[in-house]
């Protein structure tokens, strides 16, 4: 069991049959009146995200999601195909069940599938990823302004925003919680 008041962004637990995910919260002591803790959470297997307030006595069963380390093989469809590391099983993925944040992992690269009683529901890739820019606009000389950002597409075919100074050909680390640029490798 754990309580509200021990509530952390990533802690899973159920309430009312469903799984549900912190992703936001934020301990209230109003002046007049009892504490509480206010959530935004998402419910892990339909995606839906809730606002709602806690008494932070109240306690609610810990889910526990299954994480299980895999690589990423390749896209068919609608389907992604991942390889347990362990028994060389092939696992395939939903789109629907895919983060956006997925679109900066390529093929071969390490990811966890997260699950909770067998049904796999998302898909953790790392916080960073080192890709290559395949295609982008020239800086010009002289255009130095401040955080002054172009389009670029990398290797995966995602788009992001980067620097002037970033050219094609030019590895740049991602931070894929944000889907922005970090630095140039």
């Amino acid at each position: 069991m754990i309580s509200a008041g021990e509530f952390r962004n990533g802690v899973t637990f159920e309430q009312d049959g469903q799984v549900l995910q912190v992703v936001e919260f934020q301990h209230v002591k109003p002046g007049k009146g009892a504490a509480f803790v206010r959530t935004k959470t998402k419910n892990v297997i339909t995606g839906s995200v809730v606002e709602t307030s806690y008494n932070p006595t109240a306690k609610f069963p810990q889910a526990f999601i299954e994480r299980k380390e895999v690589t990423y093989s390749y896209a068919d469809g609608d389907l992604y195909h991942f390889m347990d590391m362990e028994t060389y099983d092939d696992i395939p993925v939903n789109a629907s069940d895919v983060p956006e944040n997925f679109k900066f992992c390529k093929e071969n690269e390490t990811c966890k599938l997260l699950s909770y009683k067998g049904k796999v529901f998302s898909v953790e890739i790392p916080n960073f990823i080192e890709l290559e820019v395949v295609e982008t606009e020239p800086g010009f000389k002289g255009n130095t302004a401040t955080n002054t950002l172009k389009p670029a597409k990398v290797e995966t075919g995602a788009e992001i925003r980067v620097p002037m100074f970033i050219n094609e050909g030019d590895k740049i680390r991602i931070d894929t919680r944000t889907c922005e640029y970090m630095e140039r490798v």
